[in-house]
């Protein structure tokens, strides 16, 4: 999640899962805005990419931005893409992995806060991670994103 004023329309994240269950790996946005926000807010791991940028090595790059651990490129499934009500376009791949939610490390962001105080600070791109069940995780996600655990259910099935 790239914070910045031209903001690209293309974002690239990752849905790593556990098969036992199976459950998936869902974040937090951190900072002010999504501080007390919780069904709808969470995300896959993801971020924003150039438009000639390779949307895999963005997704890996990002999700080892948000979450601290690196994953191996050769495991990743296409898991396609959505559009938000924004116009942005999210590209995603599933990974079969295990993350400690303990260990999460993720990079940060500035931001003036409050508004127009003057005084910048600094927040965590994903301040929680969460393993869930796919049910729980379609309530937690942003809706636009529900497809990609529905597609890799299909997919384990």
């Amino acid at each position: 999640m790239r914070h910045n004023a031209g903001v690209s329309k293309r974002s690239a994240g990752i849905l790593l899962y556990r098969p036992d269950g199976p459950q998936v790996l869902v974040v937090h946005p951190g900072g002010p805005f999504f501080k007390n926000k919780d069904a709808g807010a969470w995300t896959l791991p993801k971020g924003e990419y150039e438009p000639d940028e390779d949307p895999k090595a963005a997704a890996l790059r990002e999700f080892t931005e948000e979450t601290g651990m690196a994953l191996p490129d050769h495991d990743l499934v296409a898991l396609g893409e959505v559009k938000l009500r924004s116009g942005k376009v999210i590209k995603a791949w599933a990974a079969e992995g295990d993350f400690d939610v303990e260990s999460l490390r993720s990079n940060t962001f500035d931001l003036e806060w409050p508004p127009r105080s003057g005084r910048r600070q600094t927040f965590p791109e994903v301040d929680r991670a969460l393993w869930c069940d796919p049910t729980t995780a379609r309530q937690k996600l942003n809706p636009a994103q529900i497809p990609f655990v529905d597609r890799l259910v299909e997919l384990l099935r």
